[in-house]
């Protein structure tokens, strides 16, 4: 393809959810900005999220309060050091939304605020009801449009950082533009797609983590993907996750004979951690050989139901349900990842001049598995600290690196019909599902692996379009989650082994690393399979 010069900018925002245009929106203060999407600016995961986020506003709570709840739910491994930062900082950084003119919702012009699992206190507030995330995104959407110092490039698919003696210097898109600047943001989201049942859209397939891995940055904890306890799967198939808020304000979980379950597996009952009560239900429908468990909300008022959750009611009645007298019918399926490129404080990586922000990211703040609505607050907390730092430390091109750049393609070539694309995509989503996912062992996760290798030409390869390239990143996510699963042998938070059913004390403060640089003497995970 025809090289086109270079587009210059002093920070380049890869990603539109809320973390991106966040991110893009503070740097617009003092920088030169371009935000690229890989489709529709509103094509992500924080359109589609609904319960929304968690801080320590109200005057029974306290950010440690915060704090403590969410080390519970990470199991163990937490940065305490991060999640002290987030809970902190968190109730400035919704100051600041409330600022841009996100209307949360009021109860009597008091912030409106529930609860989720895991959580000690009301401290989640949320917007629209149960449309919290395309409120917020909507909001910010309007503030990027009609800033003048951000240039905004939907549909546009990076393939490729570029690198030059260790720092990141820009990046190359599916056209072949090249694009450089002095500070790179990823924010580019999740990962969920590259398991056959997922909350996340189809564009969710792990690009960012794959490209970052590629160039030399670090990864850790992909062995942890937090699974969403009570998604609701339509008959042409859609997968519709019906938010946490419903068990806050009452609903309860029953089996297929009717019967109430929860308080058998935590003392939480439907308010649990997600880890813990996705088990919960996997293993109802194992005992009663059911596809679906239910979710029962019929003991609250259908005027409050439809409006607390106008999307949540109004998609049951699609479906001829009715939320103030039908039990829904849900399951578990991939949601978010805890793991991903691994960032400091301030969202820097090992790569000078790259940055993470959102659920590409890994600040250690989520542990083995995110606390209910943490995921919003951490990618706004953090976008925050990577455009601040960004600021004071410089975002200029580095002069001697100006002519220099290196992408890394190999001199393969990878062009694949739809079809047989489809059908490998496929087979790795549902093998990583049942062989990856809630419940995992020993047998079935080197059955994946040894797919994997069978298609190990894909990783080495260079696409030619974007659904060939979401291929590949999905092999390079998939590679780097089965290996660790593999070699964490104890079951903690999220990931839970079947062969190894107890947390073992040894792998509480390890991390699984890996750079595709080589393998460090303190890196955990064997090389790369493929």
């Amino acid at each position: 393809m025809k090289r086109e010069h270079p587009y210059e900018y002093d920070v380049i925002v890869v990603g539109s959810g809320m973390a991106g245009l966040f991110a893009a929106i503070k740097a617009a203060r003092f920088a030169r900005v371009c935000l690229l999407a890989k489709d529709a600016l509103s094509n992500t995961n924080t359109w589609l999220a609904q319960g929304g986020i968690a801080a320590a506003l109200g005057d029974d709570d306290t950010p440690e309060s915060h704090l403590e709840d969410t080390v519970q739910a990470g199991a163990g491994l937490c940065n305490r050091e991060a999640v002290k930062v987030m809970v902190e900082e968190g109730p400035h950084r919704i100051k600041e939304l409330l600022e841009l003119g996100v209307p949360f919702d009021r109860v009597e012009g008091q912030l409106a605020m529930t609860r989720e699992g895991a959580h000690n206190r009301n401290r989640i507030v949320h917007a629209g009801g149960d449309a919290t995330g395309q409120v917020l995104h909507e909001t910010l959407q309007n503030h990027l449009l009609n800033n003048r110092a951000i240039a905004v490039r939907e549909y546009t698919f990076v393939t490729d950082l570029l690198t030059c003696e260790g720092q990141v210097t820009g990046l190359k898109t599916l056209r072949g533009e090249t694009y450089r600047a002095g500070a790179v943001i990823l924010a580019t989201g999740g990962l969920g797609r590259v398991f056959f049942c997922t909350t996340n859209p189809e564009v969710a397939t792990g690009d960012g983590v794959a490209m970052a891995f590629r160039a030399g940055a670090e990864v850790v904890d992909m062995e942890f993907i937090q699974f969403h306890p009570t998604v609701f799967q339509s008959p042409k198939g859609e997968m519709i996750l019906i938010s946490e808020a419903v068990r806050g304000e009452g609903a309860v979980l029953r089996n297929s004979r009717g019967k109430r379950f929860m308080d058998k597996y935590h003392e939480m009952a439907e308010l649990g951690p997600r880890d813990i009560v996705a088990r919960a239900i996997v293993d109802q429908m194992k005992k009663q050989g059911s596809r679906c468990v239910y979710l029962d909300v019929t003991l609250r008022d259908p005027v409050f139901l439809k409006s607390r959750f106008p999307t949540i009611y109004g998609m049951a009645s699609k479906y001829g349900l009715d939320l103030a007298k039908d039990w829904l019918p849900v399951s578990p399926a991939a949601h978010y990842a805890m793991g991903g490129v691994h960032t400091g404080l301030d969202g820097e990586t090992n790569l000078a001049g790259l940055y993470a922000c959102g659920e590409v990211a890994c600040s250690g703040v989520h542990g083995a598995n995110r606390l209910a609505s943490n995921s919003l607050l951490e990618g706004l907390v953090f976008a925050g600290r990577v455009v601040e730092r960004i600021e004071k430390t410089g975002k200029k091109l580095p002069g001697t690196l100006q002519q220099k750049y290196k992408s890394n393609y190999s001199p393969k070539k990878l062009s694949l019909k739809f079809a047989r694309g489809k059908k490998l995509q496929d087979e790795l989503r549902r093998l990583m599902f049942s062989k990856a996912g809630i419940l995992r062992h020993e047998k079935g996760l080197l059955a994946v692996q040894r797919f994997l290798k069978q298609h190990a030409w894909l990783v080495d390869a260079v696409p030619e379009d974007r659904a060939a390239w979401e291929l590949k990143n999905l092999f390079v996510v998939a590679n780097l989650i089965v290996n660790s699963a593999f070699m964490r042998t104890e079951s903690r938070g999220s990931h839970y082994r079947v062969d190894y059913p107890q947390p073992d004390e040894a792998w509480r403060l390890r991390h699984l690393s890996r750079s595709a640089k080589g393998k460090k003497e303190e890196d955990l995970l064997a090389p790369l399979s493929l």
